[in-house]
């Protein structure tokens, strides 16, 4: 087993929480990535960061922007979450999201458990990702379980 291989797997024993990070396109369309890298890094500011792989198609969508959603997914949204972990969707192929948009016009997935509207007020480049730390605006908080990712599956708390 290669030591990338070996770091995958110790990592996919880390039980996480899965997002759904948002942002606007140039042409004004919602574009979206499922994540779990993300945390809040502090309370005054509000600040949350979100790590973005340089081949993701997010990546320079999210560079371009400035500004990005992160939306906590309930245990009944997993097939929006594998919708937007899948690295190409084509046009047949229909979202199965809604969306508000905020006072900035950033996406909030509707009937997350939880939003934040993020403004990116600093990136630092690590390896083969950027870290964007963004500055919190708007927040939306609901109830409910969340949609958990173990070992390489997809779980809820009930599991």
């Amino acid at each position: 087993m290669s030591n990338a291989d070996l770091f995958r797997q110790a990592w996919g024993n880390f039980a996480t929480g899965v997002s759904l990070i948002t942002t606007v396109e140039g042409d004004g369309s919602v574009h979206g990535m499922t994540a779990n890298g993300i945390a809040s890094v502090s309370l005054d500011p509000m600040l949350a960061m979100v790590c973005v792989g340089h081949s993701a198609k997010t990546f320079p969508i999210l560079k371009q922007s400035g500004r990005f959603g992160i939306n906590i997914l309930t245990e009944d949204q997993k097939p929006i979450g594998e919708y937007y972990a899948k690295s190409d969707n084509s046009d047949d192929d229909k979202s199965p999201a809604s969306f508000k948009l905020t006072r900035s016009g950033i996406p909030f997935l509707i009937g997350s458990l939880a939003s934040m509207d993020c403004h990116v007020v600093n990136a630092h480049v690590e390896g083969d990702h950027t870290v964007f730390i963004g500055q919190v605006s708007e927040i939306e908080v609901t109830k409910g379980s969340p949609l958990l990712f173990y070992g390489g599956k997809w779980m809820t708390l009930n599991q």
